[in-house]
């Protein structure tokens, strides 16, 4: 993979563990879908920010995917409870749909996504 062919999403610094996540924009089928990315047990973690169960965005607050105990991501609108490391459906209306994973990099100090378009 060449370095001009990733995008940068945040700085490393910009991830705290179990912290605020960062939201980004992706290119799916031409179109823009959200996407967000967090810290959990020292690696960062991506997926498209839409929940298993409808299409709706996870965040309860902007950039907070965390619950209050900073184990599992949450749905603010359902509830539902999804592994920060896998995206799988750990609880709640996501009914075992979990997140549609995205793949990361860190290196040098950034967060980087490889576009599939």
């Amino acid at each position: 993979m060449a370095a001009d062919e990733c995008r940068l999403i945040c700085s490393s610094d910009a991830l705290v563990d179990g912290g605020q996540g960062v939201r980004f924009t992706v290119i799916q089928y031409g179109h823009d879908e959200p996407a967000f990315v967090v810290r959990f047990r020292g690696r960062a973690f991506a997926y498209y920010n839409r929940c298993g169960h409808v299409p709706v965005e996870l965040d309860w607050q902007h950039n907070e995917f965390f619950d209050h105990s900073k184990l599992y991501l949450i749905c603010a609108t359902h509830g539902a409870l999804y592994s920060p490391e896998s995206g799988r459906c750990m609880g709640g209306r996501c009914n075992g749909k979990g997140l549609m994973p995205i793949s990361v990099t860190e290196r040098d100090g950034g967060i980087f996504y490889t576009p599939t378009e």
